[in-house]
């Protein structure tokens, strides 16, 4: 087994933040328009405990940050707080500051804060990012994703590509049982059964909560766990714990124990090792920060809560073209040592193509369709009990039981 050690963690986290920043221009084209210029605005983002260099959710976030604050010329701070018991005070003290005109909270684990300070400072405006108080609030906007939506998606794909590999596991590494990783396993669990039930392949799935976002040990060994275990596929969620996760799959092949992938999520990953990660889940996170501080730039705040998912470009897999993004990015900063952009594209090309055959993308097309076009939608658990009871029920088959909208 492979140690992470902790200088090729700073040197990654180091070459993180300087990718993403290249990535402020050349995400241009991605985002809508921007509004009027102002230097009044000021804006703070609290990041989750996990902070920068996830390759990931916190990341995705501060790119949104920096893309608003380039083009609407603000001033943007960041913050991370040291622990979760830290973040009720953290929030409280920034906000009897009033020094911003929108405190954006990336992550669930700001809900409680938030629920417990936002009452108090009537005037300061927030933003939950992929979470909701499920509180009308005047200075609340909650932006959540639909994640069922990207998961079912990479559920079908990773089952086609775990038939190729004449294997029947596929695995998931998951940070915290949580609300949008609730999500995460309906979809992911019923893309697999949907599949399943258009080709008759049967594939289980070895679901792990490690309870962190933030150690990739946990996340490696985790994972070497559920490849042992005979799972072909793993699919990373869990920000920076999940980067463990690859480095695990990229060592089980390097040392022949067999052939595995890894499946990023959030940004594009695909160029953090091409052979073995030739698919990410897109969750843009980018576009729910940008969109939040664009209302307060713009003066057109609505309080509330808003849902992003296919239909809104919210969520997705990243293509070929973002696939070159992020290695442009990577490239830039000298991280890409052993492959030109072009290579990267080539071999995820030529890896999707191999193990992701014609019917599998039928499949993956068709419930794309289904999603998109509102014939079908999923179910959003408001306890765990309800979570746990749909996901018992799509392991019996039923994938009736995880749809609020149509049917299978």
């Amino acid at each position: 087994m492979r140690s992470i050690a902790r200088t090729t963690l700073i040197l990654l986290l180091v070459a993180i933040v300087i990718i993403a920043g290249i990535a402020i221009v050349l995400l241009g084209g991605f985002y809508p328009g921007g509004g009027q210029p102002t230097e009044e605005t000021k804006v703070l983002v609290l990041f989750d405990v996990g902070g920068r260099g996830d390759l990931s959710f916190n990341d995705m976030a501060w790119l949104g940050a920096e893309r608003a604050k380039k083009e609407f010329n603000i001033k943007v701070d960041y913050a991370t707080p040291r622990s979760v018991a830290d973040m009720e005070n953290v929030l409280r003290s920034y906000s009897e500051s009033g020094e911003y005109d929108l405190i954006v909270l990336v992550g669930f684990l700001w809900t409680d804060p938030l629920n417990k300070t936002a009452d108090n400072y009537p005037n300061q405006k927030y933003a939950l990012i992929d979470a909701s108080t499920f509180v009308n609030r005047n200075n609340e906007v909650d932006i959540l994703f639909k994640e069922q939506e990207v998961g079912s998606l990479i559920g079908v794909l990773a089952s086609g590509m775990a038939k190729n590999l004449n294997a029947s596991k596929v695995g998931a590494v998951a940070g915290m049982s949580i609300p949008p990783l609730w999500r995460f396993h309906i979809g992911y669990l019923f893309g697999i059964k949907y599949f399943e039930l258009k080709t008759g392949y049967n594939v289980s799935l070895l679901w792990q909560y490690t309870n962190t976002f933030t150690d990739p040990q946990v996340g490696y060994n985790t994972a070497l766990q559920m490849l042992q275990q005979g799972a072909v596929v793993l699919y990373g969620l869990a920000g920076y714990t999940h980067v463990g996760m690859m480095d695990a799959v990229v060592d089980w092949n390097k040392n022949q124990m067999g052939k595995a992938f890894a499946i990023g999520q959030d940004a594009s990953q695909e160029w953090y090792a091409p052979e073995y990660i030739p698919l990410s889940g897109a969750k843009r996170v980018d576009v729910a920060v940008y969109t939040a501080i664009k209302m307060v730039v713009e003066k057109k705040w609505e309080p509330g809560i808003k849902v992003l998912g296919l239909a809104e470009s919210g969520v997705g897999i990243w293509d070929l073209e973002g696939v070159r993004t992020f290695a442009e990015w990577a490239s830039e900063v000298g991280k890409l040592k052993d492959y030109t952009v072009e290579e990267v594209v080539s071999i995820v090309n030529q890896t999707r193509t191999q193990y992701i055959d014609s019917a599998t993308w039928a499949v993956y097309n068709e419930l794309y369709q289904k999603i998109a076009s509102g014939e079908i939608a999923f179910k959003d658990p408001v306890s765990i009990e309800e979570y746990n009871s749909i996901i018992d029920a799509l392991i019996n088959g039923d994938l009736n039981a995880a749809l609020s909208k149509g049917s299978i």
